[in-house]
């Protein structure tokens, strides 16, 4: 369920929701509500990190960028999250891009601000150190995917992380898009995506992709689905 802050918003984002109360009363005031859009960046390589965003609904890509232009994606962000996180450690420029793949909102606060609330806030505090070793982990784990596994498994890991991060079956995502997340090539995607709708496991229509059998989906994802999942569970349980 979401929390409202008091003023009929509704928040969605699963930090900002797990607060407790004298701590969400500090720091709800300090966010801004924006909306994010497609292909939209939030910041690029070597940027100077002036905010840190909240998804709220949405999906956010985290890439890595070589010095040839090209892309690989190393991180999702859904409404568990945030996009930023290297002001945690006090770390002010951007090591990679995160653009927007799936419109939605974000509640953003200023790099300032969001540095003074570390250090009032320690629930807020651990709670972000602790994606910060969760989107770590992700990382290492897709950069393994990305070069042990078949495109196949590597899209039905994908849409399935997607899935979980907007908490819908339905991805307003184009085959182009899908090729660069993976990191291959359009072609191959087709193809990928041609095997898993034909054994009736998602959609694909104009942009929109579609999870029809989620069970059997995960049976056709590689392992590292499975263990990402697991890894975030057992951490939830240690800070519970």
């Amino acid at each position: 369920m979401p929390r409202s802050d008091g003023a009929g918003k509704h928040i969605y984002n699963e930090i900002l929701r797990g607060l407790p109360r004298d701590e969400f009363e500090s720091v709800f005031p300090r966010l801004e509500l924006v909306r994010m859009q497609p292909r939209q960046e939030l910041h690029e390589v070597g940027d100077t990190l002036r905010s840190v965003y909240f998804c709220n609904t949405g999906l956010i890509s985290i890439l890595s960028v070589l010095s040839d232009g090209k892309t690989v994606e190393v991180g999702l962000v859904g409404r568990e999250g945030c996009v930023g996180l290297p002001l945690i450690a006090g770390f002010r420029t951007a090591s990679n891009r995160a653009v927007v793949q799936i419109e939605g909102t974000a509640l953003r606060v200023d790099s300032d601000a969001f540095t003074v609330l570390l250090r009032e806030c320690p629930r807020f505090e651990r709670k972000l150190q602790q994606f910060s070793q969760i989107m770590a982990m992700q990382a290492t784990q897709i950069a393994a995917c990305n070069r042990l596994h078949e495109v196949e498994a590597r899209l039905a890991r994908w849409l399935l992380m997607s899935a979980d991060r907007i908490g819908s079956a339905s991805l307003g995502l184009t085959q182009e898009v899908l090729g660069q997340m993976l990191g291959t090539r359009r072609s191959s995607v087709t193809v990928a995506a041609g095997i898993l709708q034909k054994a009736g496991l998602i959609s694909y229509m104009r942009g929109d992709v579609r999870i029809v059998q989620r069970t059997k989906l995960e049976r056709a994802a590689c392992e590292c689905y499975g263990l990402m999942q697991r890894q975030v569970k057992v951490w939830q349980s240690q800070t519970e």
